[in-house]
């Protein structure tokens, strides 16, 4: 298994070129094609034509827009011809998450970006990475806004709690783990038994070492955070746990865990839902 189509999410943030250049790093490793999805939060023009006065600033506003757009294309372009990459440009029109939801189900990949509240850029809509995780049908790599991350998926930690979830995203990480130097399990109390079977079935794929920790939390906040130290502990680079939640109407319900995970990233995170 490998993955041979990366989906790559591209805006005007201030962690897009960081999150380009771990995807780039990516498709190389894995020989994939990779797909620059452009997408951001775009302000209907209704509201500013009915408002006295602020046609002209729209346009102006758009104008510029449009020229962030052109410089973040050459950006993907220009890196992608240097890496070797094969690469191509898409821009989605309409409802941004209903669009980037579409294209990753035709990936064996999507790279997300995590939220930072101090950068307006990175706002798509309320509960983007959320909407994206449970509706994309396939692994949705989040990369914290801070730091870069060129090179990770040497020392992986999976949270293993027997679901279909947690299972789901063991499966979907098999080209990190399989390529690993190191893979830590991360369980509880109840769900200790089974991760022998889980290491054996690991080992079968290639990965070469491979330890059982037990985590001590008891509730789920308590959970993202003991996942958080543990990766710190065992200097991991890449966690693999599964997305717990679910979408009402408008309103999304998400585990606690996830919610730590998604608001407290420190590494990568490769999450399954």
């Amino acid at each position: 298994m490998s993955y041979k189509t990366i989906v790559v999410h591209m805006d005007t943030s201030a962690s897009a070129n960081a999150r380009l250049s771990l995807a780039l790093g990516l498709a190389r490793r894995f020989g994939a094609h990779l797909e620059g999805l452009f997408a951001r939060f775009e302000p209907n023009p209704r509201e500013f034509h009915v408002m006295g006065g602020t046609a002209d600033y729209y346009d102006t506003h758009r104008t510029l827009r449009l020229e962030q757009r052109g410089a973040i294309e050459r950006l993907f372009r220009a890196e992608a011809s240097r890496a070797q990459v094969d690469g191509a440009w898409v821009v989605t029109h309409g409802d941004p998450v209903s669009a980037i939801m579409q294209r990753c189900r035709t990936a064996d990949l999507a790279i997300l970006g995590q939220a930072n509240p101090d950068d307006p850029e990175s706002w798509i809509a309320d509960g983007f990475p959320e909407s994206i995780l449970l509706g994309a049908g396939g692994p949705v790599l989040l990369v914290p806004y801070a730091g870069r991350f060129e090179s990770f998926g040497e020392r992986v930690l999976i949270a293993w709690n027997g679901s279909r979830e947690a299972a789901r995203a063991v499966h979907d990480a098999l080209p990190f783990i399989a390529r690993a130097a190191h893979v830590i399990i991360a369980t509880d109390e109840q769900s200790h038994a089974s991760c022998d079977a889980l290491a054996a079935m690991l080992a079968r794929h290639g990965a070469a070492s491979i330890d059982i920790a037990k985590l001590d939390s008891r509730a789920a906040q308590a959970a993202g955070d003991a996942l958080l130290n543990q990766a710190a502990d065992g200097a991991c680079d890449l966690l693999v746990m599964g997305a717990y939640g679910h979408a009402r109407l408008q309103e999304l319900v998400l585990g606690g865990a996830t919610r730590t995970l998604l608001s407290a990233m420190t590494l990568p995170v490769l999450m399954s839902h």
